[in-house]
């Protein structure tokens, strides 16, 4: 784990294609999230929920309610890659979304959200062939993202968020 809050698990890296091996990691991490993320918040308090989980972060209620937000959004930019030549995908205001009264609400729904879309999605993800792994959409900061890069990006993710609960609860006493 990394000393700085922001990143407990590091930086996001992409070392290029993935091996079968860290293929198939990437697609148990992504798979396992849901169940991470309701562990790591089980038997939180609503007072503990609304603390973030740093100094000029996101609270975990926000945390919560991010992680099907933007794994909505790479969902639908799978399926738009897998039906349409390099579409061009709209990005979204994370921090926005972030303040809007939806994630201020308890975290079930949200939970059940994250796990209905991770059996939908891992359906999906388990499902396509070497050629689909190298389609492409263009996002429009960051250009052309293959589909392994993008699985790589949201395995990172799901964990990327996981630790920022657990370094606060760990560093809480919770």
């Amino acid at each position: 784990m990394s000393t700085d809050l922001r990143y407990p698990v590091g930086k996001f890296s992409y070392g290029g294609p993935p091996t079968p091996e860290q293929k198939r990691q990437f697609l148990d991490d992504i798979e396992q999230t849901p169940a991470r993320l309701r562990a790591v918040v089980r038997g939180l308090s609503d007072q503990q929920l609304d603390t973030p989980y740093r100094d000029g972060g996101w609270t975990v209620r926000q945390v919560v309610h991010h992680v099907p937000d933007s794994h909505l959004n790479s969902y639908v930019r799978f399926k738009l890659a897998l039906t349409e030549d390099e579409p061009t995908i709209k990005t979204y205001m994370e921090d926005r979304w972030a303040e809007l009264p939806d994630s201020r609400q308890p975290i079930e729904n949200s939970l059940a959200m994250l796990e209905s879309l991770h059996r939908r999605w891992m359906v999906v993800l388990r499902n396509l062939s070497d050629a689909d792994w190298k389609r492409t959409f263009r996002h429009p900061e960051l250009g052309a993202m293959t589909l392994e890069k993008t699985l790589a990006l949201y395995s990172w993710h799901g964990r990327h968020h996981v630790a920022h609960v657990t370094s606060l609860r760990e560093r809480l006493g919770w």
